[in-house]
């Protein structure tokens, strides 16, 4: 993910962002959604691991699922 920049502080608990014109999100968010931007540390992976094709489907395989949360009733996973 990239790092955005925050144009306005609109109040303490409100940032407007400065995004990419084609992202369709409202610029304008609460500092809770907020994190600090790190950078990549030496050895650590950049891509995303290529799909393998099972039965003609595209399929990645996990070795361990680390985290769950359910956002706007998508479940998400995050996985290793």
């Amino acid at each position: 993910m990239e790092p955005y920049e925050i144009e306005e502080a609109v109040s303490k608990n409100v940032v407007k962002l400065k995004l990419p014109s084609l992202m369709r999100i409202h610029l304008v968010v609460n500092v809770s959604r907020i994190v600090r931007y790190r950078k990549l540390v030496k050895g650590q992976k950049t891509k995303k691991p290529k799909p393998v094709e099972v039965e003609g489907v595209e399929e990645w395989e996990v070795d361990k699922i680390l985290n769950k949360r359910k956002l706007w009733g998508i479940k998400k996973y995050l996985v290793h």
